[in-house]
């Protein structure tokens, strides 16, 4: 009986915006079988990085993008058939081709590997055998591990491997029949490094053996003891670089700042600090006071929520607040609280604390860091002082939260006169785009934000 016709794995479109993906990691390997929605490859876009479960059930019967690798949305990246693969490690045949013209003269053997699709491997090198003959070439055995590896490479590959003055069969590989891997080659120069092995990565000037920016995850190639050592950019380190360049190219950055006294948040924050935890399993930081008095804020400035367009300032109604999550030091997300000016205070901490938890594990969609209107970001947690943001395009304003820490201020007393006190006070800094507004209405702006701080019966928000 033949077999069903085989499911092809694409590139997910994972945002509107988004064009092309990396996938950084496979969950399995050929052979292994999947069950409809498990996790079966992670992929790094722009916009996310996400677990993408399988569509299907079945196994896995290729892989046709190896991990490191950047496609186009839609790009074919594996096949799923309904039976385990040949034991030899291929794919099962096309459902086009005849059984016994597979059988007897595999398709790639003379000119380079073919997809299951029947489409030809742009990674495959077709070496000698590519020459044309009047005889038919005949039909080889798998080659060995290494062999394999010399004569199907991906471009990243055979550039680190050029750039290390490496060989291919100096190397084990542990892809497909044998296939070498980025990973191979920098575990093959870690070991290299370290143990003194007579073909190490040849050491030059930092600046002439940089590895350049690519897609791939970040990984360390070092020289010996005490030499600089090179991290290829990951994704999204690639991705904010290029992002944060164009912001600073785009918007007239301007940057002004307010002290705010946190004493009647924390008054508040303080009493229901053990009790919140309870009722809803997380802290409760100062992150949504401020959140909830931006949105506020932004009624009776509603320019700061907006964008440039052609000549003009595209005022949004709703807003959408975008809340900068660090993942492991390797770069930001920004997850957004979509409708925040219709939530209060503990509905807008139950989501921050949702969406920036699933952040970090890889768990968001697309639509969930899509769409955001205004930004905050909170590097607060590590005590700083004062920090710049750059604006997240294709808004016009960000702001910072910085270090809380307890300070002394002067307080007004009930009959008029002054004394010190020790309250809780931090910076909030404004980056705007001169283009929208001018400095005297992102200061009023702020300092709004400042006096709902300060001034606000936050008892009654929880």
């Amino acid at each position: 009986m033949a077999d069903t016709e085989p499911k092809y794995v694409a590139m997910p479109q994972l945002g509107e915006t988004v064009t092309e993906g990396t996938i950084t990691r496979w969950f399995k390997k050929v052979g292994d079988q999947v069950a409809e929605d498990e996790p079966l490859f992670e992929v790094s876009t722009d916009k996310v990085d996400s677990e993408v479960p399988a569509a299907a059930a079945g196994y896995l019967a290729e892989i046709l993008v190896e991990e490191g690798e950047t496609v186009d949305v839609g790009a074919r990246l594996a096949v799923i058939g309904d039976r385990p693969p040949s034991t030899n490690g291929t794919a099962e045949p096309a459902p086009e081709a005849e059984p016994e013209a597979t059988e007897a003269e595999p398709k790639g053997a003379a000119a380079g590997e073919t997809t299951a699709a029947g489409v030809p491997d742009p990674e495959a090198d077709p070496g000698p055998q590519a020459v044309a003959t009047d005889e038919p070439a005949p039909a080889p055995d798998r080659a060995p591990a290494q062999t394999s590896s010399r004569r199907v490479l991906s471009p990243l590959v055979r550039r680190l491997l050029a750039e290390n003055d490496l060989e291919a069969d100096q190397i084990t590989g542990t892809g497909i029949d044998g296939r070498v891997t980025r990973n191979d080659v920098m575990t093959h120069l870690d070991k290299a490094g370290g143990s003194g092995a007579p073909k190490p990565a040849v050491t030059r000037p930092a600046a002439a053996r940089a590895v350049p920016a690519t897609a791939a995850t970040a990984a360390e190639s070092t020289a010996g003891a005490g030499a600089d050592y090179v991290i290829a950019f990951s994704n999204i380190r690639k991705r904010t670089a290029e992002h944060m360049v164009r912001s600073q190219a785009t918007s007239a950055h301007v940057l002004t700042a307010v002290e705010v006294d946190f004493d009647a948040v924390d008054r508040v924050r303080l009493a229901r600090k053990e009790g919140f935890k309870a009722e809803e399993g997380f802290s409760l930081t100062y992150l949504p006071f401020v959140s909830r008095a931006v949105i506020d804020a932004i009624r009776e400035f509603p320019h700061v929520n907006a964008s440039v367009g052609d000549n003009e300032l595209i005022v949004h109604r709703s807003v959408h607040l975008g809340i900068a999550v660090d993942i492991n030091f390797e770069g930001l997300i920004v997850p957004v609280v979509h409708d925040a000016d219709g939530k209060r205070l503990r509905s807008i901490a139950r989501e921050i604390s949702d969406l920036a938890g699933r952040a970090r594990s890889k768990k968001l969609n697309a639509d969930e860091i899509s769409g955001s209107t205004f930004t905050i970001t909170n590097p607060g947690g590590y005590g700083t002082f004062f920090t710049a943001p750059v604006i997240n395009q294709p808004q016009v304003a960000i702001i910072s939260t910085d270090g809380v820490k307890k300070r002394p201020v002067v307080v007004e007393l009930p009959d008029g006169s002054d004394a010190i006190a020790i309250h809780p006070v931090g910076t909030l800094a404004l980056s705007f785009d001169h283009r929208a507004f001018d400095g005297a209405y992102a200061s009023a702006f702020l300092a709004r934000v400042r006096d709902l701080l300060e001034t606000r019966d936050w008892a009654q928000e929880l």
